[in-house]
Protein backbone atom coordinates (compact mmCIF):
# COMPACT_ATOMS: atom_id res chain seq x y z
CA UNK A 1 0.00 0.00 0.00
CA UNK A 2 1.26 3.43 -0.85
CA UNK A 3 1.94 6.15 1.67
CA UNK A 4 0.70 8.93 -0.63
CA UNK A 5 -0.89 8.00 -3.84
CA UNK A 6 -2.65 11.53 -5.65
CA UNK A 7 -4.63 11.16 -8.78
CA UNK A 8 -5.34 13.71 -11.78
CA UNK A 9 -5.12 16.37 -8.24
CA UNK A 10 -5.75 19.99 -10.18
CA UNK A 11 -6.01 23.41 -7.66
CA UNK A 12 -6.42 27.04 -8.57
CA UNK A 13 -5.77 30.07 -6.42
CA UNK A 14 -8.89 32.12 -5.35
CA UNK A 15 -7.52 34.50 -8.06
CA UNK A 16 -8.11 31.72 -10.87
CA UNK A 17 -4.19 30.80 -10.99
CA UNK A 18 -3.63 27.37 -11.94
CA UNK A 19 -1.33 25.95 -9.07
CA UNK A 20 -1.68 22.23 -9.77
CA UNK A 21 -2.78 20.59 -13.23
CA UNK A 22 -3.58 16.75 -13.84
CA UNK A 23 -0.81 15.76 -11.02
CA UNK A 24 -0.11 12.00 -10.32
CA UNK A 25 1.90 11.09 -7.69
CA UNK A 26 3.08 7.77 -5.33
CA UNK A 27 4.97 7.74 -2.81
CA UNK A 28 5.72 3.87 -1.19
CA UNK A 29 6.17 3.49 2.47
CA UNK A 30 9.94 4.58 3.52
CA UNK A 31 10.45 5.94 0.29
CA UNK A 32 12.08 9.22 -0.08
CA UNK A 33 11.21 11.38 -2.54
CA UNK A 34 12.18 14.95 -3.98
CA UNK A 35 9.76 17.19 -5.45
CA UNK A 36 11.78 19.93 -7.70
CA UNK A 37 10.87 23.22 -9.08
CA UNK A 38 11.01 27.26 -8.87
CA UNK A 39 9.34 29.41 -7.40
CA UNK A 40 5.42 29.14 -8.48
CA UNK A 41 6.05 25.14 -9.68
CA UNK A 42 3.06 24.33 -6.75
CA UNK A 43 5.61 22.54 -4.29
CA UNK A 44 4.09 23.91 -1.66
CA UNK A 45 0.61 24.24 -2.28
CA UNK A 46 1.02 20.48 -2.64
CA UNK A 47 2.27 20.12 0.47
CA UNK A 48 -0.85 21.46 1.98
CA UNK A 49 -2.74 20.03 -0.40
CA UNK A 50 -1.68 16.65 1.40
CA UNK A 51 -2.52 18.01 4.42
CA UNK A 52 -6.03 18.72 3.60
CA UNK A 53 -5.29 22.55 4.24
CA UNK A 54 -6.90 23.97 0.52
CA UNK A 55 -10.88 22.82 -0.33
CA UNK A 56 -12.00 21.95 -3.21
CA UNK A 57 -9.71 20.32 -5.39
CA UNK A 58 -10.20 18.51 -8.24
CA UNK A 59 -9.24 14.76 -8.36
CA UNK A 60 -8.11 12.27 -5.48
CA UNK A 61 -5.89 12.17 -2.51
CA UNK A 62 -5.26 9.05 -0.31
CA UNK A 63 -2.95 8.57 2.83
CA UNK A 64 -2.35 5.39 3.82
CA UNK A 65 -5.37 3.91 1.43
CA UNK A 66 -7.73 6.31 3.16
CA UNK A 67 -9.22 8.90 0.74
CA UNK A 68 -9.11 12.54 1.65
CA UNK A 69 -12.04 14.50 2.05
CA UNK A 70 -13.24 17.50 4.39
CA UNK A 71 -14.49 14.70 6.92
CA UNK A 72 -11.09 12.52 7.14
CA UNK A 73 -8.58 15.41 6.94
CA UNK A 74 -8.29 15.61 10.90
CA UNK A 75 -8.18 12.07 11.17
CA UNK A 76 -5.40 11.83 8.07
CA UNK A 77 -3.30 15.03 8.97
CA UNK A 78 -2.14 12.22 12.19
CA UNK A 79 -0.36 10.66 9.34
CA UNK A 80 2.09 13.85 8.61
CA UNK A 81 5.01 15.40 10.17
CA UNK A 82 4.90 18.81 8.21
CA UNK A 83 7.85 21.29 8.67
CA UNK A 84 7.38 24.42 6.95
CA UNK A 85 9.96 26.88 5.02
CA UNK A 86 9.50 28.83 7.65
CA UNK A 87 10.54 28.14 11.41
CA UNK A 88 8.56 31.18 12.53
CA UNK A 89 5.52 29.73 11.06
CA UNK A 90 4.95 26.89 13.88
CA UNK A 91 7.49 27.76 16.67
CA UNK A 92 5.90 30.13 19.28
CA UNK A 93 5.89 28.73 22.42
CA UNK A 94 7.78 30.53 25.58
CA UNK A 95 10.33 27.63 26.22
CA UNK A 96 11.88 25.24 23.11
CA UNK A 97 10.77 22.27 25.67
CA UNK A 98 6.94 23.55 25.41
CA UNK A 99 7.35 24.08 21.99
CA UNK A 100 8.47 20.56 21.23
CA UNK A 101 5.64 19.35 23.74
CA UNK A 102 2.95 21.07 21.38
CA UNK A 103 1.97 18.66 19.56
CA UNK A 104 2.07 15.21 21.57
CA UNK A 105 -0.06 17.37 24.05
CA UNK A 106 -2.66 18.02 21.82
CA UNK A 107 -2.23 14.11 20.66
CA UNK A 108 -3.35 13.58 23.95
CA UNK A 109 -0.58 11.74 25.30
CA UNK A 110 -0.23 10.84 29.05
CA UNK A 111 2.49 13.22 30.01
CA UNK A 112 5.25 10.60 31.11
CA UNK A 113 4.69 10.05 26.69
CA UNK A 114 5.05 13.47 26.24
CA UNK A 115 7.92 14.01 28.40
CA UNK A 116 9.79 10.65 26.71
CA UNK A 117 8.86 12.05 22.97
CA UNK A 118 10.09 15.56 23.51
CA UNK A 119 13.19 14.49 25.32
CA UNK A 120 14.14 11.99 22.73
CA UNK A 121 13.12 14.64 20.08
CA UNK A 122 15.72 17.28 21.63
CA UNK A 123 18.36 14.63 21.75
CA UNK A 124 18.14 13.11 18.15
CA UNK A 125 18.26 17.19 16.75
CA UNK A 126 21.63 17.83 19.15
CA UNK A 127 19.54 20.67 20.64
CA UNK A 128 18.93 19.62 24.47
CA UNK A 129 20.89 22.22 25.35
CA UNK A 130 18.53 24.84 24.21
CA UNK A 131 15.12 23.02 26.11
CA UNK A 132 14.93 25.80 28.27
CA UNK A 133 15.66 28.57 25.81
CA UNK A 134 13.14 31.42 24.22
CA UNK A 135 12.77 30.16 20.42
CA UNK A 136 12.90 33.67 19.43
CA UNK A 137 16.17 34.22 20.73
CA UNK A 138 17.60 31.08 18.58
CA UNK A 139 19.54 31.39 15.70
CA UNK A 140 17.44 30.64 12.07
CA UNK A 141 19.11 27.47 11.92
CA UNK A 142 18.10 26.29 15.78
CA UNK A 143 14.79 27.47 15.44
CA UNK A 144 14.42 25.10 12.31
CA UNK A 145 15.30 22.15 14.32
CA UNK A 146 12.75 23.03 16.78
CA UNK A 147 9.84 22.64 14.45
CA UNK A 148 11.74 19.49 13.25
CA UNK A 149 11.72 18.41 16.70
CA UNK A 150 8.30 19.29 17.26
CA UNK A 151 7.56 17.57 14.47
CA UNK A 152 9.27 14.36 15.33
CA UNK A 153 8.30 13.97 18.97
CA UNK A 154 4.19 13.46 17.49
CA UNK A 155 6.36 10.56 15.50
CA UNK A 156 4.15 10.76 12.22
CA UNK A 157 4.71 8.13 9.49
CA UNK A 158 5.18 10.73 6.61
CA UNK A 159 7.25 13.59 6.76
CA UNK A 160 6.81 16.33 4.62
CA UNK A 161 9.53 18.88 4.50
CA UNK A 162 9.15 22.13 2.57
CA UNK A 163 12.53 23.39 1.41
CA UNK A 164 14.59 22.27 4.65
CA UNK A 165 17.89 23.57 3.69
CA UNK A 166 16.81 27.32 3.03
CA UNK A 167 18.65 29.63 5.30
CA UNK A 168 21.16 27.12 6.92
CA UNK A 169 24.67 27.54 7.04
CA UNK A 170 26.96 24.78 5.85
CA UNK A 171 27.29 22.87 9.45
CA UNK A 172 23.43 22.93 10.07
CA UNK A 173 22.65 21.64 6.15
CA UNK A 174 24.97 18.52 6.86
CA UNK A 175 23.78 17.79 10.23
CA UNK A 176 20.18 17.92 9.17
CA UNK A 177 21.15 16.04 5.87
CA UNK A 178 22.69 13.06 8.28
CA UNK A 179 19.80 12.69 10.52
CA UNK A 180 17.15 12.60 7.43
CA UNK A 181 19.60 10.19 5.54
CA UNK A 182 19.74 7.83 8.92
CA UNK A 183 15.56 8.26 8.79
CA UNK A 184 13.46 5.03 8.22
CA UNK A 185 10.47 6.86 7.77
CA UNK A 186 8.66 8.08 4.79
CA UNK A 187 9.92 11.89 3.36
CA UNK A 188 8.55 13.92 0.24
CA UNK A 189 10.85 17.21 0.54
CA UNK A 190 9.95 19.88 -1.63
CA UNK A 191 13.16 21.92 -2.77
CA UNK A 192 14.67 24.14 -5.58
CA UNK A 193 18.20 23.40 -5.22
CA UNK A 194 19.14 19.37 -5.03
CA UNK A 195 22.60 19.88 -3.59
CA UNK A 196 22.78 17.64 -0.77
CA UNK A 197 19.27 16.48 -0.73
CA UNK A 198 19.62 14.54 -3.74
CA UNK A 199 22.09 12.05 -2.11
CA UNK A 200 19.65 10.19 -0.21
CA UNK A 201 16.40 10.41 -2.42
CA UNK A 202 15.20 7.38 -4.01
CA UNK A 203 13.41 9.86 -6.52
CA UNK A 204 13.77 13.06 -7.78
CA UNK A 205 10.06 14.37 -9.74
CA UNK A 206 10.23 17.71 -11.38
CA UNK A 207 6.90 19.66 -11.34
CA UNK A 208 6.37 22.84 -13.27
CA UNK A 209 2.68 23.08 -12.14
CA UNK A 210 2.39 19.59 -13.48
CA UNK A 211 4.83 17.16 -13.95
CA UNK A 212 7.40 17.49 -16.11
CA UNK A 213 9.83 14.42 -15.14
CA UNK A 214 10.49 12.05 -12.28
CA UNK A 215 13.41 9.15 -12.42
CA UNK A 216 16.69 8.48 -10.46
CA UNK A 217 18.72 11.52 -9.31
CA UNK A 218 21.75 10.87 -11.36
CA UNK A 219 18.91 9.96 -14.18
CA UNK A 220 17.36 13.69 -13.74
CA UNK A 221 20.29 15.60 -13.53
CA UNK A 222 21.70 14.36 -17.13
CA UNK A 223 18.65 16.06 -18.28
CA UNK A 224 19.74 19.63 -19.07
CA UNK A 225 16.64 20.50 -20.67
CA UNK A 226 14.53 19.43 -18.14
CA UNK A 227 16.19 21.01 -14.92
CA UNK A 228 16.67 24.41 -17.41
CA UNK A 229 13.15 24.35 -18.23
CA UNK A 230 11.98 23.99 -14.36
CA UNK A 231 14.61 26.19 -12.80
CA UNK A 232 16.26 24.15 -10.68
CA UNK A 233 19.37 24.59 -9.23
CA UNK A 234 22.16 21.76 -9.92
CA UNK A 235 24.38 20.13 -7.64
CA UNK A 236 27.94 22.29 -8.40
CA UNK A 237 29.33 18.97 -8.43
CA UNK A 238 27.54 17.38 -10.58
CA UNK A 239 27.67 20.48 -13.04
CA UNK A 240 31.37 20.16 -12.84
CA UNK A 241 31.04 16.75 -14.44
CA UNK A 242 28.42 17.34 -16.55
CA UNK A 243 30.88 20.11 -18.25
CA UNK A 244 34.03 17.41 -18.01
CA UNK A 245 31.79 14.96 -19.70
CA UNK A 246 30.46 17.33 -22.40
CA UNK A 247 34.45 18.35 -23.08
CA UNK A 248 35.25 14.88 -23.99
CA UNK A 249 36.25 13.65 -20.34
CA UNK A 250 33.70 10.80 -19.57
CA UNK A 251 33.16 9.18 -16.36
CA UNK A 252 31.17 5.90 -15.05
CA UNK A 253 29.26 7.67 -13.06
CA UNK A 254 28.12 11.02 -12.27
CA UNK A 255 28.69 11.88 -9.06
CA UNK A 256 26.63 13.49 -6.43
CA UNK A 257 28.55 14.89 -3.54
CA UNK A 258 32.14 15.84 -3.33
CA UNK A 259 32.87 12.03 -1.76
CA UNK A 260 31.53 10.50 -4.50
CA UNK A 261 33.62 12.61 -6.43
CA UNK A 262 36.48 12.08 -4.77
CA UNK A 263 36.29 8.35 -5.02
CA UNK A 264 35.44 8.87 -8.91
CA UNK A 265 38.24 11.06 -9.70
CA UNK A 266 40.93 8.78 -7.62
CA UNK A 267 39.54 5.70 -10.04
CA UNK A 268 40.14 8.01 -13.02
CA UNK A 269 43.10 9.18 -11.80
CA UNK A 270 44.51 5.44 -11.10
CA UNK A 271 43.84 4.42 -14.74
CA UNK A 272 45.35 6.94 -16.11
CA UNK A 273 48.74 6.51 -14.31
CA UNK A 274 51.66 5.57 -16.76
CA UNK A 275 53.72 2.61 -15.21
CA UNK A 276 57.33 4.37 -15.02
CA UNK A 277 59.88 1.54 -16.88
CA UNK A 278 62.32 -0.23 -14.76
CA UNK A 279 65.64 1.11 -14.69
CA UNK A 280 68.29 -1.06 -16.00
CA UNK A 281 70.49 -3.28 -13.13
CA UNK A 282 73.81 -1.85 -12.82
CA UNK A 283 77.11 -3.82 -14.56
Amino acid sequence: MAAIEVTDLTYAYPDGTGALEHLDLRVEEGEKVAIVGGNGAGKSTLLELLCGFHFPFQGAVRIQGELLTRESAARVRRHFGLVFQDPDDQVFMPRVWDDVAFGPTNLGWTPERVRNAVEEALVELRIHDLRDRAPHRLSFGQRKRVAIAGVLAMNPEVLLLDEPMSGLDHEARSELLSLLSASRKTHLITTHNLEGIVEFMDRVVVLKVTKVAEGGPREILLRDDIMAAANVDVPPISRLFRALQKRGHPMETLPLSIEEAIRVLTGELAKAEVPRPARPARP
